[in-house]
């Protein structure tokens, strides 16, 4: 087919205008214009953007043709309990409702420029992290213990032997399969928190890489090694209600290893000032996500009981208190309060209880989120002295705030340092630095 050369764009130009495709024409497929010719699209290339799909395809056949293994028998003492399997439904929905939350929360923070593509990186954590929890990772996560670091991958294969029977180490009063569901919320939140450290400077396909190593090497062994009977962590005595140590010291940790790999956008080279894309986008996000955490926290008790009620109220007395301890640190340092300071704040408390929730009174959840918002605000401000071009303060506010959250809770959990013994914290204090080492180097 013709090609025509635009005309010049300014008289006197020596060099003409690079070649373009008529605009009635389609492109041939497989061929690219280059300067005027065009070459044909590699075959390397082709085969490795097929890749992804292949996979997909892979694990669908292996999902239509591996023999089913028998669901797991039902202890004869465990009932399901029809209160519970209805609470967990809709807390498993509300975990669900955050990822676009943080979507939304996140697209407003970035350039203009980067507001869908930033906001994508959330939302496809939804596809690429439910196969990939179906096809192995919740056999990871919560499969027979190897060593008490991993699950062996074969216990829930393709999820096999996951159904609507109860399991006694696990979840005695709801089916299992609710119970994978209610966890798999959690796991695809985390990669997309991580997003935040490098948006605006990270490829499509290298994300989607990063989600599935990052979910199989970092995620699956610390939710193993914190929350299954036989977990590491666990049977040290770490106390992680709801996740921080799972999912905000994980997230955050490997955060700044991700910013720091990637290197400084130009804008962060030159000091040019950041500017949010749509304030209004960060205030519905942080709504989402607030909402959203009653189900993250409420909903670990794993049961419609009273220990459920107290996760929701420490809660939103954490969030409420370091959305007010943010601005108003600000306010005493001479800055204007603002929308955006809010709703980091609110956050903030809200990763900072996470690992407390159930474990303190709603008076100490105040205090955690008090603390929580006055130790990120100045992490936040540290950072922005730094070279490290951590472009939404992931590391700040969920890397600092999940550490600040597990040494409340070590001090504030029954038998902790508020109460005149040292055991539980210096457990925790322990567990921080072996969770932060491998999230980062990992």
């Amino acid at each position: 087919f013709s090609i025509t050369r635009s005309p010049r764009r300014l008289a006197g130009d020596r060099e003409s205008a690079p070649a373009e495709i008529p605009r009635d024409r389609e492109p041939v497929p497989g061929v690219r214009a280059h300067g005027g010719t065009f070459s044909p699209t590699p075959r390397s290339m082709t085969r490795t953007k097929s890749l992804p799909f292949l996979t997909l395809v892979a694990v669908a056949a292996a999902a239509l043709l591996l023999p089913a293994a028998a669901q797991r028998a039902s202890a004869d003492d465990l009932a399901v309990s029809d209160g519970d399997v209805a609470w967990m439904l809709t807390a498993a929905a509300l975990v669900l409702l955050m990822t676009p939350g943080l979507s939304f929360f996140y697209g407003g923070m970035v350039g203009y420029k980067n507001v869908v593509s930033t906001m994508l990186q959330s939302v496809i954590a939804l596809g690429v992290v439910s196969l990939l929890w179906v096809a192995v990772g919740f056999s990871l996560a919560f499969g027979d213990s190897i060593g008490g670091v991993i699950g062996d991958p074969r216990t829930f294969l393709l999820f096999d032997g996951v159904g609507g029977a109860p399991d006694r180490a696990l979840c005695p009063t709801i089916p299992l399969l609710l119970f994978a569901l209610f966890q798999l919320k959690f796991a695809i939140i985390t990669p997309a928190l991580i997003t935040g450290a490098f948006a605006e400077r990270v490829r499509f396909s290298s994300y989607l890489l990063f989600m599935v190593l990052f979910s199989v090497l970092v995620y699956a062994p610390l939710a193993h090694m914190t929350w299954h009977p036989d977990g590491l962590l666990r049977q040290l005595g770490v106390l992680d209600f709801a996740g921080g140590t799972v999912v905000h010291m994980s997230a955050g940790f490997a955060a700044v290893a991700g910013a720091m790999v990637l290197g400084r956008r130009n804008v962060h080279r030159h000091g040019a000032a950041h500017v949010p894309a749509n304030v209004p986008f960060v205030l519905l996000g942080m709504g989402m996500l607030w909402f959203g955490w009653f189900g993250f926290n409420a909903g670990s008790a794993m049961a419609a009981d009273g220990l459920a009620a107290t996760a929701f109220a420490t809660t939103n007395t954490a969030s409420a208190a370091a959305m007010l301890g943010w601005i108003f640190w600000d306010w005493t340092r001479g800055k204007k309060p603002s929308a955006l300071g809010a709703c980091i704040g609110a956050v903030v408390g809200l990763v900072a209880i996470t690992p407390a929730a159930g474990f303190v009174t709603v008076r100490e959840s105040l205090v955690i989120g008090l603390v929580a918002s006055v130790v990120s605000n100045v992490a936040v401000h540290l950072k922005s002295k730094s070279t490290l071009d951590d472009t939404l303060d992931v590391f700040p506010c969920h890397g600092i705030g999940g550490v600040t959250g597990m040494l409340l809770t070590g001090v504030f959990a029954d038998h902790g340092l508020a109460d005149g013994e040292w055991e539980l914290f210096l457990v925790h204090a322990g567990a921080m630095l072996l969770v932060s080492l491998f999230a980062f180097a990992a």
